[in-house]
């Protein structure tokens, strides 16, 4: 499906890999101007070589400098945003047993504050272009994760948590500036980063089938952009239950739950 979206200026982060490689040739295909973010730069360079819309701007997320860097030479460049996407994550598992502060802090300075950074340097850009004829948006991708605490996932669940209370809050502030946030909420999508998962992955979907929800959602400009449906909506009334019915539900997803039963 080609979208309808007028041209745009666009800046996506976590560019070279998973749905963000996807989302980087599909926009690109579809003849937008597309700032295109990861770390490494020869990864950037062969991702856009076939594509003259396509803008390498390689940067660590985890450093507010080389993000900021990453923002002024976007708007040299192109002068403005009409969206930025962020999608740029990664994911570990914390074992409780084996407490590792160091882990969840590469996991939320990764997820969270990478992401808190681009929206510094997004915000700026995006305003340049609220007069225009398309209303600037923000987008950044969250995950179904937020929506139900789940076990060994303190970590990277806690971040999704925190940027989807973040881009919710500031959608608010966001509105009377005339700039549109959405969160995207996916479930299990076969990238790179769930192949290392060692559990199982009801109702995963194909990577395209991830392109289309969130470019479809963007379009709409949806505020909450979540998929598989059958499964992220399970997932939302989970969360919904009282404290007492959800600690039950996920304490049968644990490992130790588990090995019990089995025992």
């Amino acid at each position: 499906m080609t979208t309808s979206m007028a041209p745009r200026r666009i800046w996506l982060t976590g560019a070279t890999s998973g749905i963000g490689e996807a989302l980087a040739v599909r926009l690109l295909k579809e003849g937008h101007r597309v700032a295109l973010t990861a770390r490494r730069r020869d990864a950037l360079e062969a991702l856009a070589a076939p594509f003259e819309n396509a803008l390498v701007v390689p940067a660590d997320l985890t450093d507010r400098t080389s993000v900021t860097a990453a923002g002024e030479h976007i708007e040299a460049v192109f002068g403005g945003l009409e969206l930025a996407l962020l999608n740029a994550g990664t994911c570990e598992y914390v074992d409780a047993r084996d407490f590792d502060v160091d882990l969840i802090e590469r996991v939320l300075a990764t997820n969270l504050h990478g992401t808190l950074y681009a929206i510094d340097a997004a915000l700026p850009l995006l305003r340049r272009a609220r007069h225009g004829t398309q209303r600037p948006q923000l987008a950044a991708v969250s995950s179904a994760s937020a929506y139900f605490p789940l076990p060994r996932a303190e970590a990277y669940g806690a971040s999704k948590a925190a940027i989807s209370y973040f881009l919710a809050s500031l959608r608010l502030d966001l509105a009377a500036e005339g700039i549109d946030v959405s969160v995207i909420h996916p479930g299990f999508v076969r990238t790179p980063l769930t192949e290392r998962n060692d559990f199982p992955m009801p109702m995963r979907v194909e990577v395209d089938t991830a392109v289309e929800a969130i470019l479809r959602g963007l379009e709409k400009r949806t505020l909450d952009i979540h998929f598989p449906r059958r499964f992220t909506l399970l997932v939302k009334l989970a969360g919904i239950l009282p404290p007492t019915l959800r600690h039950r539900l996920g304490r049968r997803l644990t490992r130790n739950a588990a090995e019990e039963s089995r025992a």
